[in-house]
């Protein structure tokens, strides 16, 4: 998306983005992507909360979905995955699309949420950190992914 938007691009502001969210922003990323998530970085975790004053997982997937690509997700994380997504491997993911996690993955009890964004980060409202970037390589995710999906 990088090419086609130049002209609305705050060059400053995606270089900020970069730095907050930590890693390089290259000419093929989705520029408006990065820049609104690193936007919602620190914002504190708040169940059933969809601002910048507070947030949950699917809360936040739904406001970055609204500002980015105005597409309208369902309300919690398992029914994105269910009536929002088609699935994707985590070999496959791409930016934009979203990541889901349960307590046991072979359950699949979803019940956590977040926007994947490249080299295996994604942001997230953590109940204990509010919205962090994490990697889809630590353990912890790892034993609790479920499955990718892409928005229909």
């Amino acid at each position: 998306m990088g090419k086609d938007g130049v002209g609305d691009i705050d060059f400053r502001q995606l270089a900020r983005a970069g730095l907050a969210l930590g890693f390089d922003i290259d000419e093929m990323d989705d520029w408006p992507l990065m820049i609104e998530s690193a936007q919602w970085l620190g914002v504190p975790y708040q169940y059933a909360g969809n601002t910048k004053q507070g947030v949950d997982c699917s809360g936040l997937n739904c406001a970055i979905y609204k500002k980015v690509y105005q597409i309208q997700l369902h309300r919690n994380s398992k029914q994105q995955y269910e009536k929002d997504c088609h699935s994707v491997s985590l070999s496959k993911l791409q930016s934009g699309d979203l990541v889901f996690f349960a307590p046991d993955a072979k359950k699949q009890n979803i019940n956590h949420t977040g926007i994947y964004l490249k080299d295996s980060k994604f942001v997230h409202a953590s109940s204990s950190k509010g919205v962090v970037v994490s990697s889809l390589n630590e353990k912890y995710y790892q034993k609790r992914f479920v499955a990718g999906g892409r928005v229909k």
